[in-house]
Formats: C-alpha cells, structure tokens, sequence
C-alpha cells in the first residue's frame, strides 16, 4: 500500500520566474570581458568576492573575510571552503586572479573601475602596455588566498570587489573567449547554470547550479529571461498575458496598472542623478554668477510634480537620497529662488537676459529611465530659464558616443549629464569630478579632499571630507543637480519572498540587483 501511495503522490513541480533581460545584441556572457555589451546576466552564474542586499548592505560571498593591512595598502581575501565550477573542478583564487590580469592586458571597457575605485597598484602603467601583467598588485598566495595591493589606502576596497568575477581558467586555456560564448562550454560559479541559450535575441533559460555551496542558494528552480521583453511597451503585454512575472512601467502605463492591479507597483529611487554640467572656462559659463543664476532658477520640486510626476525626484546633492554619504547640509542648499537668479544674472551683465547669447544644450540618445525623463525635463528648464532669466536655451540629441566626446572635448559649454553608480561608496559619484574628470573641472581644494576622503579610513571623518569637497562644487557653481530618477515595476502577486519587499526607504531594487533578486525571489 505504502509503494503504491508513493507511485502516485504528485510530482513537485518546478517553480519558474519569468524575466525581462537587457540586451539583445551582446555575444560574451562573461563580466570580465565586456560590461558594456555583455549578453544575458553573468552576475548570477559567476561568484564575485562580496554582494549587495536591497538594503546595499555588503555581504561576503565567495570570499569568506577579508583584512586590510596596518598601513592600508594590502587586502587579504579569503575564499570559502569547497566551492566549485559547475563541471566539478574546484574554484580557486588563481581564477580571480587570471580575471583582473586578463582584464587589464586586453582592452577591457571597464578597466577604469579597476584603476580608479580599485587603485590596484601599477594598473595604469600594465593597462597602458608599460609594464608586466606579473607587476600588477594581485596575487594568488595559495588556492583559497587573494592578495591585493593598491596605490593609495581604498577602505571601501570590499565594495569594490562586487563585481569581481573569477573566469574559468582551465576552461580559458582550451577556448579562450569563446568559452563564454556557448551554453556548453560555459561552466559556472554562481547559484544558476545556462541551459539554453537563443542567440538571435539573447532569451535564455537558467536553472540552479547543482554544484553550487556559497551563500544565497536559490529559491525557485528556473529563470527564463527574455530582453525582448524590457521595454515597457512589450513587457506590459507580456505582463498581463501570463508571459511574464514583472514588467517596467513608461509614465503613461503608470495610471493604468495603479487601477488594473492596486497595491502591485515597486518603486525604486535609483542611485543616479542627472545635472547641468558647463564648460568652466568657455564663455558664458567662465562667468560664476552665470552659473549661480542656473543653480537658483531650477523648482526641481515643480518639475518632479508634473513633467516627470513618478519618474523622478527632486535632485538637490550629487548623491541620491539613502546613498552612504547622502547630507542634509548640502541638500538644504538648493533652493528655487527667481529673484536671486535674476540679480546673478544682472551682477553678470545680463540683466534680465539682455546680451545673453542663445545658447545649446547636449544630451544623449538614450532609452530606459534615462529616456524617459529627458526630453520633458529639457523642455520644462528651457521654458523655465527664458521665463525667469530672460534667456534662450536651444536642445540638442546626440548619440551617446559623440556626446560623450564633446564633453570630453569641451565641443560645447553647457550638457545635460546622467551618472548612475557602479559600486556603492561616496567616492563614485565625487570621482566624476576628480582630478577632472569627464569634465576637466581641475579645482585643487577639490581634489584635494576627495582624495584625503577616499583614503581615511574613518567614516565619519571621510564623510565629513566629502562633504566639505561637494561645497567646494556648490561654492563654484560648477554643476547643478536635477533629479535622481525614479523606475516602476508592475510585479506578479505570484512573486514572494524578500526580494520582492520593499527596503528599509521604501524601495525595490528588483533585477537592479540581480544576484540578490534572482536568489531571494521565491513563486
């Protein structure tokens, strides 16, 4: 009886998210080869050294510890016992090692990160060809042992390493790249292994990796991830036919879903800002009370009210509300204020914008949040600036590539800037100014600061120091902060389980942080 009982009990079935992804055009889904056109989601079937939760509380994964050495130099990681890739072969820091050497000898587009956040010593000089790989500040000191030395003390060293991922060596050495380009040969360290792959659009199906013993298992059996399926305008279909477990929100679905599903948007204040960034030294802009007039004419609390109502908030810091290092004292200065920004302008020469030539604005092509809030908000400053300062701002698109060499270039004096963190630390947003940046805006009292910041290794004091090297900004007028963006996401009540709940501000991240969402969502 008891054999035919069990013959016939139900079969638990497997539990599948299904997922909007990025890109459809990207070819190696590997981290370490390429950020930027990266295919599908290699952050949640490789292994970095430490994580962020919702809550951007930093957790160890493949590394177990760390200990930083008395002169702040040196890092010493140590890798959890008995990891292994996904075919078997144990995980060793020799992986993570032949990553970041891999990286810095070919071409990396994101080996900036390595160089700046890192500050591992004798990147610049082994990136630029100058110098041996073998001289880089990394070593494997045995297999479960990673040393790393860097120019300057970096506390937030263990932050940093979240997006250090080991690449398969053993595998490398048979197909060099290519490994990472084929569902057999790419083997994993992390919680989900690719099962199948469709490269005309990049859709993929992952399932747990039954290899893996770190930290964060997974509580749902498979993900199907599609990109076809991230812009709001497919996904809400996708949504609302079954196909698909949450979809992204455009401002004019947003009144919709809050009728047709109550209680089932998840908001998320990005850790972003976009600002007004001028050519310090190129006319009108060289004239600071210019740039004092356009710091005071902006009622970013206006704007975020009506033209970007749910798309952004009221940006008044560089740094995004619930961001370490976020400061009231800084936030409190940004004040809407029409008649003193008609008196800077005058203090200018310009009264009432007599004499002020017309001038252009550049801002990039671009979709996602991003597009989203551009236009409407351009639109909106430059019916605000001729209407309180007299003066006549033209708009102008660019594609991302030229735009970014005009800024670099100093082609035009006056862009529109979107910035969106890539580790959390103060020290990422304050290093889009330092030592100039991708403005050239070289202020040495500036400079100085962030770097006495990015060294201290008491927060407090280092906080303090930021503090005092945005005030430097703010007392120069030298950019002028907006808005932090804001997403919306309508998600499945099917979806449960911490990644789904909201932070302790209030949002959720979702997919933003795709090891954590894909390991702590259950259905």
């Amino acid at each position: 009886m008891t054999a035919v009982l069990l013959s016939t009990a139900p079969i638990s079935a497997q539990t599948t998210v299904y997922s909007a992804g990025d890109t459809t055009s990207g070819t190696y889904m590997d981290y370490m080869k390429t950020v930027y056109a990266r295919a599908g989601n290699p952050e949640i079937i490789q292994l970095p050294l430490t994580s962020f939760d919702n809550n951007y509380d930093l957790h160890p994964m493949a590394a177990e510890s760390w200990t930083q050495s008395e002169d702040g130099l040196t890092w010493t990681f140590k890798l959890r016992a008995g990891l292994l890739w996904s075919d078997g072969e144990p995980l060793k820091a020799s992986d993570y090692i032949f990553s970041l050497q891999r990286a810095a000898t070919t071409g990396y587009d994101f080996a900036w990160y390595w160089g700046y956040a890192g500050g591992i010593a004798n990147w610049d000089p082994v990136t630029k060809g100058e110098a041996d790989v073998a001289t880089l500040g990394i070593k494997a000191v045995d297999d479960v042992t990673i040393e790393v030395t860097t120019s300057a003390p970096k506390p937030y060293l263990p932050g940093v390493v979240s997006l250090w991922y080991p690449v398969p060596k053993h595998v490398w050495d048979k197909l060099g790249d290519e490994y990472a380009a084929n569902v057999d040969s790419l083997v994993s360290s992390g919680p989900f292994i690719v099962e199948s792959w469709e490269k005309s659009n990049n859709s993929m199906v992952l399932v747990k990796n039954p290899k893996y013993t770190g930290p964060w298992q997974p509580q749902v059996d498979r993900l199907e991830i599609d990109p076809s399926l991230g812009a709001p305008e497919v996904g809400l279909p996708a949504f609302m036919a079954g196909e698909s477990d949450f979809s992204y929100l455009n401002a004019g679905q947003i009144p919709f879903v809050e009728q047709r599903f109550p209680g089932q948007i998840a908001k998320n204040a990005v850790f972003a800002v976009s600002y007004i960034s001028f050519g310090l030294d190129m006319a009108p802009f060289d004239n600071i009370n210019v740039r004092k007039a356009f710091q005071a004419a902006i009622n970013r609390d206006e704007m975020t009210a009506t033209v970007l109502k749910d798309l952004a908030i009221p940006g008044k810091s560089l740094l995004p509300p619930g961001y370490p290092g976020y400061n009231d004292a800084i936030t409190s200065q940004a004040v809407f204020d029409p008649e003193k920004a008609r008196k800077f302008m005058a203090d200018a020469g310009y009264p009432n914008g007599e004499g002020f030539p017309e001038v252009e604005i550049w801002y990039r092509d671009q979709g996602g949040y991003n597009g989203a809030i551009t236009a409407p908000m351009l639109q909106y400053l430059q019916a605000q600036f001729k209407d309180i300062l007299g003066i006549t701002m033209n708009i102008k698109i660019l594609p991302q590539k030229d735009w970014m060499a005009g800024m670099m270039e100093k082609k035009n004096n006056l862009f529109l800037a979107p910035y969106e963190y890539d580790y959390i630390d103060p020290s990422n947003f304050y290093g889009i100014f330092f030592n100039g940046g991708r403005h050239d805006h070289k202020i040495k009292a500036y400079d100085d600061l962030v770097a006495q910041a990015d060294s201290n290794p008491v927060w407090e004091e280092r906080v303090n120091l930021y503090q005092q090297a945005e005030q430097v900004l703010i007392d120069n007028a030298s950019f002028v902060p907006l808005v932090h963006p804001i997403t919306n996401a309508v998600v499945s009540q099917d979806l449960k389980g911490d990644a789904t709940l909201p932070n302790k501000l209030g949002f959720s991240p979702l997919r933003q942080l795709a090891l954590y969402f894909y390991t702590h969502v259950q259905k």
